[in-house]
């Protein structure tokens, strides 16, 4: 039985670029994949592209209503029929974006359709909150892999801080692509501590004075 598989990391953890090297890796040994990414993800427009520089046009985008399994089945049966090689592997890129809904088909995929699903995304947003089909991944996943990146500090980056014109910020909607004005940086937990002045999800405030005791060296992450 073929797995799903959810492969996470923290912004600049190299997700793109790595489901860029299982496409190529496929494709070295003759064998066919699909790639998609939810529609919401407007960064590259129908490509998937790597902060390296490398990109590739996806097979198929997913709206917000859409039903995974069946675009998975269509867009199966057009590369077979062109290829003659049934598809090997089903690969997302910003998997976070997608629906509980969604993520269940891909379960199915792997499960019902014997074809493995990589999925890469991040698991929380800037306010340290599950995205929806991370939150669902890391439930149902046959398997978890975490790609790691560092913070500025040299420690292993865990949260992904917003910056609006260079400025974090730690209030506003879930979703904002990464382009000109909006930005993020991986932060370990220490130094997204001091820099949301101890503030994390749900409105909880520790004391001012508790962020400036923080030592240089303390290790939150």
């Amino acid at each position: 039985m073929a797995k799903l598989y959810f492969r996470y990391g923290a912004m600049n953890s190299g997700k793109s670029t790595a489901l860029l090297q299982a496409a190529y890796n496929y494709a070295e040994r003759g064998q066919q994949v699909l790639i998609a990414k939810p529609r919401v993800d407007t960064k590259g427009e129908a490509s998937i592209v790597s902060r390296l520089g490398v990109e590739r046009k996806v097979n198929f985008i997913i709206g917000p209503m859409d039903d995974v399994r069946t675009m998975f089945e269509s867009y199966r049966e057009q590369t077979t029929a062109t290829s003659g090689q049934d598809v090997a592997c089903l690969l997302i890129d910003e998997a976070q974006f997608l629906s509980v809904d969604q993520v269940d088909d891909l379960l199915r995929i792997a499960i019902i359709d014997d074809v493995p699903v990589l999925a890469y995304g991040i698991r929380t947003d800037f306010q340290t909150i599950a995205f929806p089909g991370s939150r669902r991944l890391l439930e149902v996943a046959h398997a978890l892999e975490e790609l790691k990146t560092i913070c500025r500090c040299g420690r292993k980056a865990m949260f992904n801080a917003r910056l609006i014109d260079g400025v974090f910020v730690f209030d506003g909607a879930q979703v904002a692509i990464d382009g000109v004005d909006v930005t993020y940086e991986s932060l370990c937990g220490a130094c997204y501590l001091r820099e949301s002045k101890g503030m994390l999800a749900h409105g909880f405030n520790r004391p001012d004075a508790f962020v400036a005791t923080l030592a240089p060296d303390s290790d939150f992450s």
